[in-house]
């Protein structure tokens, strides 16, 4: 980490009155990412509220003993000799403390920066340096125009500034650019900050950087290639760009900063990681990672002893959230992928009116009889934008997909159509509109075409691509690590003695995994030794996202699983009222949640389906899945005890649903056999041939 739990980034604003209600350029915005995560980013009307919002963040950032970066987009400091002649000092502090005392600046964004900038004009001899104004403002103390000033002795820019090609300099007061009206408003404000927090903060490179709060200069552009390329398509550009620095700053390592926030000139300042545009650079495209669960995300609530299925899911569906990072992917590269952001369209779809068939376009539908035509010069195909208005009571050859030409809004098949010299001739009626298709008629301009959420298709693919969607926010597909426990378990192939039993599950929960669209992590099988099993699962921790272990989950004397969970403060057994299942042990393994499962393969497998899929899904960031299940007639009889939900492994034979011949938990060729499960609720129900039962394919727990 960067050695500060929370970085702020500010856009400046110099404006003489309240930015527009509605978010806007050339306002203030500020950028704030906690923790290395996303970034947070508010819209400021007045100086005022920023600086309101900032001290209550600071404040409440300093009491929880949480440090702060703060960078603002304006000079911190002016050339050597300007704090001289001002103060009296060379301290540049001195100087922000002068400011304070001499700019009003009101709620409303009302300021004296005028007087200001000609009180200090004043001296210094000739006239100058700060220049700039409205109209009305402008004489001997305050020049217009740069070329205007001669004689006042001072550098035109700082040495930080004589580094980046194109960067203003301070002087400057008014129009595009006016970083000096910025920084005169801005350090201001600033040191009414120092004044508030005293020691605990500092201002970069101005003094050390090791107090809670530090201060500090930034220079968004520096980044603009990369704030071009992450600019979101409807977002703001001064937005981007704080969003862009936040998410740079936050994701450099301790080390990379307190180099960055050593450079600088002592006494004119200097911008923050000037120089390490690479290293802030490589940040950007590393996707955060988001935060881990907590410790009791599953503890169950105080007196629950059994816990039936439906209160289960719901407390999984409550406590978990996705752990899957967020990284830009080109959209051709998005299937199966989940979306983490809303995919809005770029361009209408289609961009323009055009015709559907093959045929003649002109203006206006045409009644009953026959109709003749004279035929305008060229045509219009797909591809080719036909500029030439088509003449009122003419019509022009128009292929399908072609962009219909001004003048054109309805076309007749050229089936239905007789051309000679230079005419065509057709029958009507022809309503007005026939055969063509509206611009947007399928898709608008900035109309959200994938929900955040969604697992993309090959035809979301082909919608990203006809709206001009190139690249989307995609999360990084959940990796689950698979561990199988139990002394008595050898792997398929091998010589099994007696007593030794071949490893279903593993192989199973592997294949399951990638049918639910994750990445199966497969750590092989694990002995009953409690360090072997600690050992392992420090190594999926660190591969995967999710751990699924089988067997060794109960409270028995070798149930491992369970055992170190408990012993690592994160373990709840969940006393599950299902049939065939019951124990679930759920735990977190160095922040990384846990799920095991029964070792017998027919209640590991249902578990994985009705408990670990939607939680898998939820984790993976495609929100909760309760799988589609379809009331279809028994073609079985069956008498169940109330107190367990229970799960019958089933397929459906003309149009029945019929169960495995045995409900024994150890009969693995069930599985193979059935295509789905049979769901009786949880109280208790007598099912004969013909009743209504609820059957769920085990392709709605994969969906």
């Amino acid at each position: 980490m960067t050695g500060f739990d929370t970085i702020v980034m500010v856009d400046w604003s110099a404006s003489k009155a309240p930015s527009p209600k509605r978010p806007s350029a050339d306002a203030i915005w500020m950028a704030v990412v906690k923790d290395g995560g996303a970034a947070t980013c508010t819209y400021h009307r007045t100086r005022t509220d920023v600086m309101m919002q900032l001290e209550t963040l600071l404040a409440v950032e300093l009491a929880a003993g949480r440090r702060v970066l703060a960078g603002f987009d304006f000079p911190f400091g002016y050339p050597d000799g300007f704090a001289q002649t001002v103060t009296g000092q060379a301290d540049p502090l001195a100087l922000w403390a002068d400011f304070a005392r001499r700019v009003t600046d009101s709620d409303d964004n009302a300021n004296n920066r005028w007087d200001v900038a000609k009180q200090l004009n004043r001296l210094f001899p000739g006239v100058g340096p700060f220049w700039g104004c409205p109209a009305g403002q402008d004489g001997p103390d305050l020049p217009a125009k740069g070329t205007l000033r001669h004689g006042h002795g001072m550098t035109e820019r700082r040495a930080v500034e004589q580094q980046i090609k194109g960067a203003q300099p301070c002087w400057k007061l008014f129009t595009t650019g006016s970083v000096g009206s910025q920084a005169l408003l801005g350090l201001a404000r600033l040191q009414g900050l120092r004044e508030r927090f005293g020691a605990d903060v500092s201002v970069s490179p101005f003094q050390p950087a090791t107090t809670p709060i530090v201060l500090a200069e930034i220079y968004p552009s520096m980044l603009g290639v990369d704030v071009a390329k992450l600019q979101g398509p409807d977002e703001i550009k001064d937005r981007a760009q704080v969003r862009v620095m936040a998410q740079a700053f936050a994701a450099l390592d301790g080390a990379a900063l307190e180099t960055m926030l050593g450079e600088g000139h002592p006494l004119e300042g200097w911008i923050l990681g000037l120089g390490f545009e690479d290293t802030l650079r490589k940040g950007l495209y590393t996707a955060p990672k988001p935060p881990k669960l907590t410790n009791d995300c599953f503890a169950l609530p105080a007196g629950i002893q059994w816990t039936p299925v439906d209160d289960a899911l719901a407390l999984l569906e409550t406590r978990l959230t996705p752990v899957t990072a967020v990284e830009d992917v080109l959209g051709t590269s998005s299937v199966g992928r989940v979306l983490a952001q809303d995919v809005t369209a770029l361009r209408s779809n289609p961009p323009l009116p055009n015709t559907a068939v093959d045929g003649y376009g002109f203006a206006g539908g045409r009644g009953e009889g026959p109709h003749v035509m004279p035929l305008a010069e060229g045509r219009a195909a797909a591809g080719l934008r036909h500029m030439d208005a088509v003449p009122e009571g003419h019509a022009m050859r128009i292929l399908t997909g072609a962009a219909l030409p001004d003048g054109v809004d309805t076309v007749v098949l050229q089936e239905d159509v007789t051309v000679g010299a230079g005419q065509i001739a057709f029958n009507g009626p022809i309503k007005c509109g026939a055969n063509t298709r509206k611009a947007g008629e399928d898709i608008e301009a900035a109309q959200v075409i994938l929900p955040a959420g969604r697992r993309v298709t090959a035809a979301d693919v082909a919608l990203m691509a006809a709206t001009g969607v190139d690249r989307v926010a995609a999360r990084q597909p959940l990796r689950v690590a698979v561990v199988s426990t139990g002394d008595e378990l050898v792997e398929a192939g091998a010589s099994a003695q007696p007593g030794q039993i071949y490893d279903a599950n593993r192989p199973m929960l592997l294949g399951l995994i990638a049918q639910m669209g994750h990445v199966p992590v497969d750590m092989g099988r694990v002995a009953d030794n409690r360090d072997a099993l600690a050992a392992c699962l420090d190594r999926a921790a660190a591969q995967a996202d999710v751990v699924l272990t089988s067997g060794g989950a109960s409270a028995g004397d070798e149930d491992h699983v369970s055992a170190l969970l408990t012993d690592a403060g994160a373990m709840q057994m969940w006393r599950i009222a299902i049939k065939p299942g019951r124990p679930l042990a759920l735990g977190l393994w160095q922040g990384i949640p846990v799920f095991g499962l029964p070792g017998n393969p027919v209640a590991a497998l249902v578990c994985a389906l009705v408990f670990a899929g939607p939680a898998f899904g939820l984790l993976a960031g495609a929100g909760w899945r309760i799988p589609q299940g379809f009331d279809v007639p028994a073609a079985f009889s069956k008498r169940k005890k109330p107190g367990r939900r229970e799960y019958l492994r089933a397929r459906m034979v003309e149009e029945r649903v019929e169960i495995f011949k045995s409900e024994g938990s150890g009969r693995i060729s069930g599985l193979s056999w059935a295509e789905g499960l049979v769901e009786l609720p949880d109280g208790a129900a007598t099912i004969t041939p013909g009743d209504t039962v609820r059957y769920i394919p085990f392709s709605s727990f994969l969906s």
